[in-house]
């Protein structure tokens, strides 16, 4: 459900940022349901009492801003049906009644519905359209039907409903009646929703919305009411509950069972280290001196533009635009993968070999910095090698160290060259864009990708391409937990908590700066590395915060190179598919000094200060986007989809 999908238009479709699913799996207690309700659908609703008031002080500017709130309060009034439960509207004489799995809604009148509704219908027309008349309207046909139809007061909601048995113990309960029920009642079907598609990003998010909404209720929903227990006759229809998955009905039976939630331990207060520990200082700690042979980039294929971001808006996001989202990340667009993150790596390590003229019986480790793998058995450098033709290897591991993930892949691959005196593929690979779900600043952000990168033993007498290694980790346990995957408390999607990020990362570059500023520049240079280095390639985080973390650490902007604003951050993949861009841009065209500095994820760290020559990087040209923004019109006459035919009985 997390993954993107391209429709017929060829646009990007994230189903998970429009069809609310919760993974109750993870669900312990009431309490941790409500958390994630309240996220989700409450925080940004507002009431039905709070819209009247918007529109009796004229705080909405157009029909967009209505039908935003309009489309947000049906999503909350939902909350519970939505996420938990299968609507199957059931002729009462039919329906079981000991049951434990079959569920009533117990229902309040709406107050002062009429009057809510009322103000709505009146106030829409009054209103002007922000972008397109004619889309505004279609879509607030779709919602007002579903938002003028509703009957019942939402604010006391609960989670968990009565069964049959318990709604029949109080006569005077209520819940839906309907005097008749037509099951090929008109709804959109899934592809419908997909290819939806609209001119203006954000119509076509509500759009989307209103077609879901619309979907809650496949009945005719004037002819509604809400009746008493002892009011319903054989030959009624009431709207039954059913769990909607195996992971809702096992939830319910822990509630009912009164399991306990486990308790999370608490952290220790963090220390500093009793010294600091040093960078590694290439020629003085090894023998076998380090040299890159080749780096080599596999960007993702799809290209996912902010506009794409935008019309795949979430329920639960705040609104932002496509030029607000680059002011805030820098970013423009990201690479997607339709390939999975084994084959991805498969193609970086394959290049890789064939850059550096290497065979598969020369390898003396592989080395594999990922933070988005799902497999564990075998590793994805144990696959790798399987797959390259490695029949043995000194090394093949797994490391994760999330965005410092190059760096702490370089100091273990230049460790084992000690001991082998072979070469050591290292590949640095991520797929983030199946990971992401509905969490906005994730989406915003991520991307897939993968370098690899292989480091040989040197000529005898031949100068390192590595000068100084050094990796870090840890901090307070809060910066520690600052990126969490997968995370129960957000649908297990991974989850950014931005300004215990901003406080790790503003805090390692500090450091390194400090570090880099008082080591001796290599070769017996005068001055320090810092007063060496030609370029810094930082891992591609948020351009705005780097550059802010930056200038504070003393550097200025035209020292840093970034490609974040095409290519997203690919986490330990993005500072090697920088240096990559970097070579391919024509900003690195003669050997040179990089500083290239990682941090994230688990509070991890670490820099390298190497020399890259452009000789080594194999070039690729940027990838064209795949995404066809207008496709040419199909030159056959299309079957009307059920979507026309919603969008015609309700203009």
């Amino acid at each position: 459900m997390n993954a993107f999908v391209l429709n017929r238009h060829g646009r990007l479709v994230f189903p998970s940022s429009i069809m609310p699913q919760l993974d109750f799996s993870t669900m312990e207690s009431l309490d941790q349901l409500d958390t994630v309700i309240r996220r989700d659908f409450e925080t940004k609703a507002p009431s039905g009492t709070d819209i009247l008031e918007k529109i009796r002080t004229g705080d909405y500017e157009d029909r967009y801003a209505l039908m935003r709130d309009v489309a947000l309060n049906l999503f909350w009034a939902n909350r519970f049906s939505i996420t938990m439960y299968d609507k199957r509207p059931t002729r009462w004489a039919d329906l079981p009644r000991t049951r434990s799995d079959v569920f009533l809604p117990v229902l309040e009148p709406w107050e002062d519905g009429e009057t809510k509704i009322a103000a709505v219908e009146q106030a829409y027309p009054t209103l002007p359209a922000r972008w397109d008349a004619d889309v505004e309207d279609r879509v607030f046909g779709v919602l007002f039907d579903v938002f003028g139809n509703r009957k019942n007061h939402a604010t006391t909601l609960p989670a968990v409903k009565p069964t049959v048995e318990e709604f029949l113990a109080d006569a005077g309960n209520l819940t839906f009646r309907l005097p008749d029920y037509d099951p090929d009642y008109p709804v959109y079907e899934y592809d419908d929703i997909l290819d939806c598609r609209e001119n203006v990003p954000e119509l076509e998010a509500l759009h989307r919305w209103a077609m879901v909404l619309h979907n809650q209720y496949p009945w005719d929903r004037a002819a509604v009411e809400l009746a008493r227990a002892d009011q319903l006759s054989d030959d009624d229809y009431v709207v039954a509950f059913h769990p909607r998955d195996r992971e809702v009905r096992d939830f319910l039976r822990r509630l009912r069972a009164g399991a306990e939630p486990r308790q999370a331990s608490r952290p220790r207060e963090s220390r500093q280290p009793v010294r600091p520990f040093p960078a590694v200082d290439v020629r003085r700690a090894f023998t076998v001196m380090p040299r890159l042979e080749c780096l080599v980039a596999v960007h993702g294929d799809q290209v996912c533009t902010n506009d794409d971001v935008v019309r795949n808006s979430a329920y639960n996001w705040s609104p932002m635009s496509a030029d607000e989202i680059q002011e805030k990340t820098g970013v423009e667009e990201r690479r997607y993968t339709s390939l999975s993150l084994e084959e991805l790596a498969l193609q970086a390590a394959e290049a890789a070999l064939e850059k550096a003229g290497r065979g598969p019986e020369e390898i003396g480790g592989v080395i594999v910095c990922t933070c988005t793998s799902s497999r564990l058995i075998p590793s994805l450098a144990t696959y790798l090698c399987g797959q390259l033709g490695i029949y043995q290897t000194h090394a093949a591991y797994d490391l994760i160290a999330a965005c410092a993930g190059m760096p702490y892949g370089l100091a273990e691959a230049v460790r084992i060259l000690q001991e082998v005196e072979r070469p050591i593929l290292v590949v640095c690979a991520e797929k983030f864009s199946d990971k992401i779900g509905n969490v906005r600043p994730s989406r915003m952000l991520f991307a897939d990708g993968a370098a690899a990168m292989i480091v040989g033993p040197a000529a005898e007498g031949e100068a390192p391409d590595f000068d100084y290694l050094q990796t870090y980790a840890s901090g307070p346990a809060s910066e520690v937990n600052s990126i969490i995957w997968p995370n129960p408390e957000f649908d297990n999607n991974i989850t950014v908590f931005g300004p215990q990020v901003k406080a790790l990362a503003g805090r390692y570059l500090t450091q390194m700066i400090e570090e880099i500023g008082a080591l001796p520049a290599p070769d017996g240079a005068a001055g320090s590395v810092l007063d060496t280095i030609d370029l810094i390639v930082p891992h591609q985080a948020n351009k705005t915060m780097v550059l802010q973390l930056a200038d504070r650490a003393g550097l200025s902007a035209d020292q840093l190179y970034f490609n974040i604003e095409t290519t997203g951050n690919a986490s330990s993949a993005s500072i090697p598919l920088a240096i990559h861009d970097a070579v391919r841009d024509g900003v690195i065209t003669e050997p040179v000094r990089v500083f290239a500095p990682g941090f994230g994820a688990g509070a991890v760290a670490g820099y390298a200060v190497m020399r890259v020559d452009p000789a080594v990087v194999d070039v690729q040209d940027a990838h064209p986007s795949a995404v066809a923004e207008e496709p040419p019109a199909p030159a056959a006459q299309e079957p009307q989809p059920a979507s026309e035919q919603l969008r015609e009985a309700f203009t």
